[in-house]
């Protein structure tokens, strides 16, 4: 008799431990994603910055996976999901390939949401990719590097200029470590331009910075980020972004034209466009984030054998957070695992909040957990020991800590270097994919044009 196959969709948190959790299950795994590494987003705004390298916060899904026998791993991104013939179709390349499953578990995680000003992200990236984090890197350090070629003061101020807009975690971290380059690391590193006269602003059009973290912490971590030279404005809405600055509207009625060279954008996220493919099979409701509304026990209406989990999913308020995919992922194991083995299955879902933080500057961060609320070295050091073990790999572990000796200590920063490519390289990509289509040779091939 063949072993049930398992189909997951995503190498993110959700998909990778659905598929550990299923190691030693009488199944079949097939895990499918568009990119080849499993990404631990929190620490994206760490490569932008140069503190780490892509390979310690993104090791490769195959090298995770290896030793799990029952596992395999595809590289190409899901295009269609018919739940009728139980069968997901992917495309890489010129490729089309069809995989039939008796359960699926959708990991698609989320993007950037402009909230409808797609063009937006010419100008200011945000921060859910590999991709985002280098093009960030390329803009930071190049805008530094510009200023020190300008003689027009204007200009140079425009270029000394950055601004993250979102004051979540994301963008709370980002500004923070922008301030710490500018006001500490590069301080000395150039000889026509100050760095310490750069300015740092983090906007936002809610009236606190980290809401989900309460008055206190949020409070907190404001006064934190001012002590660095972060300028926080909030109740400030962006209305337009160009490629020399950005329009912003307050609550008061005011509006301002900022002039900015480096901008990053860290607010909102869309879940992945498979949430509504999925709805319009089922009937399921989609909010406006594109998440789609799933049972108790994060199955489809009408479909017990399809799970989907993390950021696609609306169910409870649940937050957009990787603790969320995680332990929405083991618990779709769990009850494959179950159902496989003629067993009773988890029937609801329950999510364990362990609290959340972020960090802020050198040994300043906040941290909530469960009714404790920490602030300053202490947080800081809880978040060290959190991130240390969800890092994936014992090596991973260990040249991260490194990493973070080298820069909270010693403040420099040894994953500075930038390219042309990294730069431009999204941009040239959309352009090229209007008229051309990359072939299996890695060349670009004329005349196949993307519909």
């Amino acid at each position: 008799m063949a072993r049930p196959q398992v189909v997951i969709i995503g190498s993110g948190f959700g998909g990778l431990f659905a598929a550990q959790a299923l190691a030693k299950a009488e199944v079949d795994v097939t895990l499918v994603s568009k990119t080849v590494a499993h990404l631990f987003q929190p620490l994206l705004y760490q490569v932008a910055t140069g503190i780490l390298s892509t390979g310690e916060i993104a090791p490769a899904t195959r090298d995770i996976l290896r030793n799990q026998a029952n596992a395999t791993v595809f590289l190409a991104e899901v295009t269609r999901i018919n739940l009728d013939s139980r069968t997901v179709v992917a495309e890489k390349l010129s490729k089309t390939v069809a995989y039939r499953y008796d359960y699926l578990i959708v990991a698609g995680g989320a993007g950037q949401s402009y909230f409808g000003n797609d063009h937006f992200a010419t100008f200011a990236p945000g921060m859910k990719t590999i991709d985002d984090a280098l093009e960030l890197r390329a803009r930071i350090f190049g805008s530094l590097e510009m200023a020190e070629l300008t003689e027009d003061a204007d200009e140079r101020r425009r270029l000394l200029t950055f601004v993250v807009v979102g004051a979540g975690p994301t963008g709370v971290e980002m500004a923070g470590q922008i301030a710490e380059l500018t006001q500490h690391t590069l301080r000395k590193s150039f000889r026509r331009i100050d760095t310490t006269s750069a300015r740092v602003l983090l906007l936002d059009g809610a009236d606190a910075v980290l809401p989900p973290f309460g008055p206190e912490l949020s409070a907190a971590a404001r006064k934190e980020l001012e002590r660095n030279g972060v300028e926080v404005r909030l109740g400030a809405l962006v209305t337009n972004v160009d490629a020399t600055g950005l329009d912003v509207k307050y609550s008061d009625g005011s509006t301002q034209r900022i002039a900015a060279s480096c901008k990053v954008w860290a607010a909102g996220v869309q879940a992945s466009p498979l949430g509504r493919t999925l709805a319009e099979q089922t009937g399921a409701g989609v909010d406006r984030a594109g998440r789609v509304q799933v049972n108790d026990d994060l199955t489809l209406p009408g479909h017990p054998e399809v799970f989907v989990v993390g950021d696609m999913i609306a169910l409870k308020n649940l937050p957009g957070v990787a603790q969320v995919a995680i332990q929405g992922g083991r618990f779709a194991a769990e009850r494959i695992k179950a159902e496989v083995a003629g067993h009773q299955p988890p029937a609801e879902f329950k999510y364990h909040d362990k609290g959340s933080m972020a960090v802020i500057s050198r040994f300043g961060a906040v941290a909530r957990m469960g009714k404790l609320r920490l602030s300053g070295f202490p947080a800081w050091f809880a978040w060290l020991f959190v991130h240390l073990i969800y890092v994936v790999g014992f090596k991973n572990r260990i040249t991260t800590l490194l990493h973070w000796t080298i820069t909270f200590i010693g403040r420099a920063r040894s994953e500075r270097v930038t390219t042309e490519q990294q730069l431009v390289g999204r941009l040239a990509v959309k352009q090229l994919g209007e008229d051309f289509q990359p072939t299996i040779a890695g060349t670009l091939e004329p005349g196949k044009i993307k519909h």
